[in-house]
C-alpha cells in the first residue's frame, strides 16, 4: 500500500508539473547547480575582498602621495632659504671683490708680471684657479687633502712650491698671504675625523694651518702669511649635490698688497691699532 500511494504521489506530481509548465529537474542537475552556485558566491566573495584590499592599497598610496608632497614643500623651503643665504653670501662677496679691486687698482697693488706668473701656474694645475683682478688663488681641497684628513697628499707639494717661488720674487717681496680654509655642509661624522676635528671649524682652520706650514716650509717668510678657517658658513655652492660639495670644499690663498686691511694683522690697520 505504501508503494502504491508514493508511485501515486509521483503521478501525480508529474502531472501537476506536466499541467502548470514546469520543467521537471533530476537530483543530479540539482546538485550541478547547487555547486555552480556554490562556486559563484565564493568567487563574488573573493571580487569582494580584491575589492576591498584594492581600496586600502588605493588609501595607502593617497597618503605615501601626501606625505610625498610634504616633504617636497619642505625641501622646497629648505632649498628657498639656501638659496636666499647663497645669494646673501654672493652679495657680500661681490662687495668684498669691489673693495680689493679698488685696492688693487691703486699704486703698490700687484705687479702685471707676477699675476702673469700665477696665471701661468694656474694654466699647468687643473686643481688651482686664479683671479688675476682679485689675486685670490683658490686650491680644490679633494686635490690637496683625503676625506676628513688635514694631512697634505705628497703630490700637492707642487703646486704649492710653484706659488712659493713666485711670491719670493722681488716684486712680490712686500705682498702677503691670507690662506682662508673652507668645508661643504655636511658634519663632520666619521672617525678618525671625528676624534680630531669638532666640527667644520676646526676642519677648515687645520687644512688652512697645514697649507700655510707647508708654504712656510717651502721657503715663504712665516712674517707674511695669515691663516683663516670658516668652516661651511661661506659657500659658492647651494650644497645640494656632491659637485656643489666639492666646489665648496676648497683653500683659497689670498695674495694682498700691504695696504689691504686684514683684522688682526696690526701692519695693515695702524690706525685701529
Amino acid at each position: 500500500m505504501p508503494a502504491f500511494r508514493r508511485a501515486m504521489s509521483a503521478t501525480l506530481l508529474l502531472a501537476l508539473a506536466s499541467l502548470t509548465g514546469c520543467k521537471v529537474v533530476s537530483l543530479s542537475q540539482w546538485k550541478a547547480l547547487e555547486a555552480q552556485k556554490a562556486q559563484l558566491v565564493k568567487l563574488k566573495e573573493a571580487q569582494e575582498a580584491r575589492i576591498a584590499s584594492l581600496q586600502t592599497h588605493c588609501r595607502q598610496i593617497e597618503d605615501q602621495l601626501m606625505r610625498a608632497e610634504e616633504d617636497l614643500a619642505l625641501l622646497e623651503e629648505q632649498y628657498g632659504l639656501q638659496g636666499q643665504r647663497l645669494v646673501n653670501y654672493r652679495r657680500q662677496r661681490d662687495l668684498l671683490r669691489q673693495q680689493i679691486l679698488g685696492t688693487a687698482a691703486r699704486p703698490g697693488g700687484m705687479p702685471a708680471g707676477l699675476k702673469a706668473r700665477l696665471t701661468q701656474i694656474a694654466s699647468q694645475f687643473p686643481s688651482l684657479q686664479f683671479d688675476p683682478q682679485t689675486g685670490v688663488s683658490k686650491l680644490d681641497t679633494d686635490i690637496l687633502f683625503d676625506f676628513g684628513s688635514a694631512e697634505l697628499k705628497p703630490g700637492s707639494e707642487a703646486v704649492l712650491r710653484e706659488l712659493v717661488q713666485v711670491l719670493n720674487l722681488p716684486e712680490a717681496a712686500e705682498l702677503r698671504v691670507l690662506v682662508a680654509g673652507h668645508t661643504d655642509d655636511r658634519p663632520v661624522a666619521r672617525k678618525p675625523a671625528r676624534d680630531l676635528f669638532r666640527d667644520n671649524f676646526h676642519l677648515s682652520a687645520a687644512r688652512a694651518l697645514a697649507v700655510s706650514e707647508k708654504l712656510v716650509e717651502l721657503g715663504l717668510d712665516d712674517s707674511r702669511v695669515a691663516v683663516a678657517g670658516f668652516g661651511s658658513h661661506q659657500p659658492v655652492a647651494p650644497n645640494l649635490t656632491p659637485r656643489d660639495r666639492q666646489k665648496n670644499r676648497r683653500v683659497e690663498i689670498f695674495v694682498m698688497a700691504p695696504q689691504v686691511p686684514v683684522i688682526g694683522w696690526t701692519e695693515t690697520i695702524p690706525t685701529v691699532y
